[in-house]
């Protein structure tokens, strides 16, 4: 960013409420033992518009296409739309809406819509398609938490690519996608191994929108979050959410003056030992979790504090950086044209009040929080409620190490938003 965004209370008052919010949300729901009904199997259907599901998929295509044009083409100005595809808009602003909204992704996806085409290309031509593999079950989500330890890597150490190399690696990624999708099925591989498919159907249970599995064309209605509750987690889905919250707190961290001071500016080799230790740390502390609690609830709460993590670190970035669509539009090449006059236009946060960025950070992070302390334990409840009274009480005991947890990732995270940036020198 530009600059940080400082609060108007002093930044130990911020840190002693918003740590005192989580623990004493915490101590809330233990104390009360809150419980919950199951959720509902299935709400009221809702069909979504063709011209909003073509729309989003003719996006999808375009910009995939733009991003491999301009790669071929080259040029170094900021109408590129590599990183502004990729990072900004697909990497903040799709799970965004995917978490608050409804499964953008189902429609936005270039890999499926050019599998569907493909596919109609085939029937078209008369020539018949190979049965697909049967998927093997114990890969589960563990190609998607491959996939996602090397996006991590490359947008953090890397440093998001160039518009050639991002161009490049998109490319390669979709050749691999739609090789995938051919050996093991369209809807198999997009619930299981495809990275952005299966992120952005986790981070949809807390939407009030969910997608209707095997069913592109509409979506059912739930009350917001209660998705975390449905059950079907798995160890692999953990070490993706707990991938997700360590590298936004490994962004946040790593751009601050103190951790710059402390650890200087490392080469690619050492950055990647640094943030390998890092991540590591945060999943193996998510697995301990889950051994205590269960896999369920552990992944339920987690999930909301890495989206709570994403909202508060990267809300002013997206809006900033959102708008250089306005100078890609004008010189879509790269070429140096200026088709709309808006070529030279530049992005800015100036109009962002601080306060408002403020109060946006720390609700994000202190509601993600208090949104897990709930979901978490509302599950791990239910699941002790199965296995007789002393198991209750045993699994509310286990989770004081998570109210620890959350309440040190919660000063943690506002602590980094409110520390200086380093501001390399231009």
């Amino acid at each position: 960013l530009s600059k940080t965004f400082e609060s108007r209370l002093p930044l130990a008052v911020y840190l002693a409420g918003a740590a005192g919010a989580v623990a004493l949300s915490f101590v809330f729901v233990l104390v009360r033992d809150l419980r919950s009904g199951p959720p509902p199997a299935a709400g009221r259907r809702v069909r979504v518009p063709g011209l909003v599901r073509n729309g989003l998929r003719a996006i999808g295509v375009v910009a995939l296409a733009w991003i491999v044009a301009q790669g071929i083409l080259g040029g170094g100005s900021d109408a590129e739309v590599s990183r502004l595809f990729a990072w900004t808009y697909g990497w903040i602003g799709v799970p965004i809406v995917s978490a608050f909204a409804f499964p953008i992704w189902l429609w936005l996806n270039p890999f499926a819509t050019l599998h569907d085409l493909g596919a109609r290309a085939m029937r078209a031509a008369g020539i018949g398609g190979i049965a697909p593999a049967p998927y093997p079950e114990r890969l589960g989500h563990w190609p998607a938490a491959i996939a996602f330890a090397a996006i991590v890597w490359l947008e953090l150490v890397v440093a998001g690519g160039g518009s050639q190399t991002l161009a490049q690696v998109i490319t390669g990624y979709t050749i691999f996608t739609l090789a995938m999708m051919a050996q093991y099925g369209r809807r198999a591989w997009l619930e299981h191994g495809e990275v952005f498919s299966v992120w952005f159907g986790l981070i949809g249970r807390m939407a009030p929108l969910a997608a209707i599995p095997g069913d592109d064309r509409a979506v059912r209605r739930r009350d917001f979050a209660t998705g975390l509750r449905e059950g079907g987690w798995s160890v692999s889905d953990i070490v993706i959410v707990g991938l997700a919250t360590g590298s936004i707190l490994f962004d946040g961290l790593s751009q601050t003056k103190i951790w710059v001071d402390a650890v200087g500016l490392p080469a690619a080799l050492p950055q990647t030992l640094i943030l390998a230790v890092f991540m590591g740390l945060i999943v193996a502390a998510a697995l301990v979790v889950a051994r205590l609690v269960g896999v369920d609830a552990t992944a339920a709460g987690l999930l909301p504090i890495s989206v709570g993590y994403l909202v508060a670190h990267y809300f002013a970035w997206l809006v900033k950086d959102g708008q250089r669509i306005v100078i890609a539009i004008s010189d879509p090449l790269q070429q140096g044209a200026n088709l709309f006059g808006t070529a030279f236009y530049e992005a800015t946060d100036a109009f962002l009040p601080a306060g408002l960025v403020w109060t946006i950070q720390l609700a994000a992070v202190v509601g993600g929080h208090m949104i897990g302390a709930w979901a978490g334990h509302v599950v791990a409840a239910g699941r002790a409620g199965r296995q007789g009274a002393l198991a209750a009480r045993e699994i509310r005991i286990r989770q004081v190490p998570l109210a620890v947890v959350m309440v040190g990732l919660t000063t943690l995270t506002l602590w980094s938003l409110g520390q200086a940036l380093f501001i390399p020198a231009s």
